[in-house]
């Protein structure tokens, strides 16, 4: 079994403070992909950068306390790669690719266009940027699962106030088309989706931090595992973990029965 997880931290001290070691060591968890570090380097405990029996890797933002995506492997990687080869969306870092084998596992952290419409023009751009990485990844003919912050609702069922949200960033249906071709167009496989094709509430990833969204479940699912159809297939068990609070995202956890050769 191969069990992956994702996670935006929006803080990884943040996290650290809220538990987020303690339960890590619990989950047997061979890969954890973390997005929106809001760190650089000097600024992680050793306990933050190589938790026991994991090695990590990072894709620090240049601005401090800002973006930032890692990776926490257990199993070295055999080669570990950063950025989708835009400069300035790489400053921001939001891309970190892990191989093993015949496996790539990556962490990445789409930007949100909610602070602005600059931001959401950006937002555009990156997924302008993002489509032909994502081609050049399945020309590999590896297995790839890309795990991550999509910053996405793509359908209705994947938030509470969807009627609320048609104009709102996240929701907007050019980017629902553009993820929504990725699944039914280009390849990809939506894992949760796969396994648990009608959950709404139970599937949701992230809450507002305004009016209760949390207690009252008012939240989205824009955190996805994307992966290519051969691995996709042997996921066996995907769920949102609840129970503690590290970050306004929750995990998303899946287990999948391979092997990297």
């Amino acid at each position: 079994m191969l069990r992956i997880i994702s996670l935006n931290l929006n803080g990884i001290r943040s996290a650290f403070n809220k538990g987020l070691a303690e339960w890590l060591a619990a989950q047997d968890a061979d890969i954890v992909c973390l997005q929106e570090l809001k760190a650089q380097a000097p600024d992680l405990t050793p306990e933050m950068s190589n938790p026991p029996g994991f090695s990590g890797y990072f894709h620090y933002a240049e601005k401090k306390g800002y973006s930032g995506v890692g990776l926490w492997c257990r199993q070295q990687p055999d080669r570990v790669s950063e950025g989708i080869g835009h400069a300035g969306f790489d400053a921001e870092g939001r891309y970190i690719r892990a191989d093993f084998g015949n496996l790539s596992v990556i962490s990445v952290y789409v930007p949100s266009g909610s602070s602005s419409p600059e931001r959401q023009e950006a937002k555009f751009q990156f997924m302008d940027e993002f489509a032909p990485v994502l081609a050049a990844l399945q020309a590999e003919g590896r297995e790839v699962v890309l795990c991550g912050d999509w910053n996405i609702a793509h359908q209705e069922i994947d938030l509470k106030n969807w009627k609320g949200n048609l104009k709102n960033s996240g929701f907007l249906p050019e980017e629902r088309a553009w993820i929504g071709d990725l699944f039914e167009h280009k390849g990809w496989v939506d894992v949760y989706r796969r396994l648990h094709p009608e959950a709404t509430g139970e599937a949701y990833t992230w809450w507002s931090n305004r009016g209760q969204a949390r207690a009252k479940n008012v939240g989205w699912r824009i955190d996805y595992h994307i992966a290519t159809p051969g691995i996709a297939a042997t996921a066996r068990e995907a769920f949102v973990y609840k129970e503690q609070r590290f970050s306004d995202h929750a995990p998303l956890i899946v287990d999948y029965d391979f092997a990297p050769a």
